[in-house]
């Protein structure tokens, strides 16, 4: 199986998803899809497995797979969790995190500041990912890690398309420095706090989230 191509299928559809031309309770056609991409059914098969990790599609057996839009208060809701789970992930960070991760997590920076300056969002979204999983594993609770990645995945497309408004990727690299000088200084509440204003989308980002994600 193509993993690499089912990925990348299934950041097309999110995008053919959030720009409109599909919409909610919309049929996606395995074959039709298959043609259009110029692959065997069997990445688009996985690039299905894959949205349906985030919500984005729901599969019906004997039915097919739909697309399927959360509303702004569940999403709202779901962004409001995890930012409650990343602030409690950094807040244990802070005391536990060692200094490889602290280096690890200074580089996936550095590339993340490369991604911003070559107006990069796909890449700046790939580093991103690294720098949160890894927060979410030096909080040394296996369980809480855990349950971050579940939601992580639930929201990943939402959180990509964050980083392609306006200003989003300069403003997350700069949350991303305070974050990391909050876990160098052993910080926890600093820690909590940064993580969740970085995650949170209230106010003007959530409008702004929820204007992006209408069909055109």
């Amino acid at each position: 199986m193509d993993i690499r191509r089912a990925d990348a299928i299934a950041d097309e559809l999110e995008q053919l998803i959030f720009s409109g031309e599909f919409v909610d309770g919309d049929r996606l056609d395995e074959n039709k899809l298959a043609s259009r991409f110029g692959v065997s059914r069997t990445p688009v098969r996985e690039a299905f497995q894959k949205l349906s990790l985030s919500g984005l599609v729901k599969q019906l057996p004997r039915r097919g797979v739909f697309v399927r839009q959360p509303g702004p208060v569940e999403l709202l809701e779901m962004f409001e969790v995890m930012a409650e789970i990343e602030a409690i992930c950094g807040r244990l960070a802070a005391k536990r995190i060692s200094e490889a991760a602290l280096k690890t997590l200074q580089e996936a920076n550095e590339e993340c500041q490369k991604a911003v300056e070559n107006s990069d969002a796909d890449a700046y979204y790939r580093e991103n990912e690294r720098f949160h999983h890894l927060i979410y594993q030096q909080s040394g609770n296996r369980f809480l890690e855990q349950e971050a990645l579940r939601l992580h995945k639930r929201l990943k497309p939402f959180r990509r398309i964050q980083l392609h408004l306006r200003g989003r990727m300069k403003q997350s690299m700069a949350e991303h420095k305070a974050i990391v000088q909050a876990l160098v200084d052993a910080s926890p509440e600093e820690a909590a706090i940064t993580l969740r204003d970085h995650v949170a989308v209230q106010g003007e980002k959530f409008h702004h989230l929820m204007a992006s994600l209408k069909p055109a």
